[in-house]
């Protein structure tokens, strides 16, 4: 049955307020982890500006999803969505997962180290650009002189966008740095862009949140 206009504006609008709703319930409080440290990861942003380098072990598990699938009325809201909810809490643990490695790294590990900590779950065109990034002279000098060892975490705060295979998440990315001088902590805000279907994600894209994914 064809809807009608205030009946397709009423659709709409539920769609907007479940995922809302989504980006709250499911992705923000299930996929917090934190990540030991065995050997540390190079942290970049998506121009290739790293701040360290990388390897990690840890495996960080699904997040449970604890959104309800349906809106109001007890209407499927995932009917009318790109992916289902399986598919958004893989592809949440596989950006929650790299976001822990991209700020995990030790000074003694090599490119090949870091970037293979993260194993499937970035593509080989990122793998490139962070592989790059971590042997970029300055940092790469900088990291070895004083020692850096980090240990990195991860949070999902919002899903800003989706489409037919692609999720992007804002992640808040925690990082704990220990250095021949001292111990800071910080963290800073990603957008990260997943993208697959089904049970098969890869982080395609990492952006300062606030410069976005193109």
């Amino acid at each position: 049955m064809e809807l009608s206009s205030r009946q397709r504006s009423a659709v709409f609008a539920v769609a907007v307020i479940v995922l809302a709703a989504l980006g709250y319930y499911l992705v923000v409080p299930a996929v917090t982890h934190g990540h030991a440290v065995a050997s540390p990861t190079a942290s970049t942003n998506a121009s290739g500006t790293a701040s360290s380098g990388a390897s990690s072990t840890a495996t960080a598990p699904a997040p449970a999803a604890t959104a309800p699938a349906a809106g109001a009325g007890g209407v499927d809201i995932y009917a009318w969505l790109p992916f289902t909810r399986q598919d958004l809490v893989t592809a949440a643990s596989v950006a929650v997962r790299f976001s822990v490695d991209y700020n995990t790294f030790t000074y003694t590990e090599s490119a090949a180290d870091y970037v293979g900590a993260m194993g499937g779950l970035i593509s080989g065109q990122l793998a490139t650009t962070l592989r790059a990034a971590y042997q970029t002279p300055g940092v790469a000098k900088l990291r070895a002189s004083q020692q850096q060892v980090s240990t990195g975490s991860a949070a999902i705060t919002a899903l800003r966008a989706f489409g037919a295979s692609s999720l992007t998440f804002i992640v808040t990315a925690g990082q704990r740095l220990a250095t021949a001088n001292g111990t800071s902590n910080g963290s800073a805000q990603y957008a990260v862009t997943v993208t697959g279907s089904g049970g098969s994600w890869q982080v395609s894209d990492i952006e300062l949140e606030s410069a976005g994914n193109t």
